[in-house]
């Protein structure tokens, strides 16, 4: 199974976005949640992209 990186950091962004009181704990929460969304970042442009194919559309006039 593969982790889904770029889901994972969706959570994680709410979860900051949650935390918006200016107390000590949401000021924690804040800058661990930093730590672990750049984390999440580096480990998914890590991965391999993935293959695409390419799918070719005509270029004349269809009536």
């Amino acid at each position: 199974m593969t982790s889904d990186f770029s889901a994972a950091r969706v959570h994680l962004d709410r979860a900051y976005h949650y935390l918006r009181g200016e107390d000590p704990m949401s000021r924690r929460g804040r800058e661990a949640l930093d730590l672990l969304i750049e984390a999440v970042a580096v480990e998914e442009l890590k991965q391999p992209r993935q293959d695409a194919e390419v799918l070719m559309f005509p270029n004349g006039r269809r009536f």
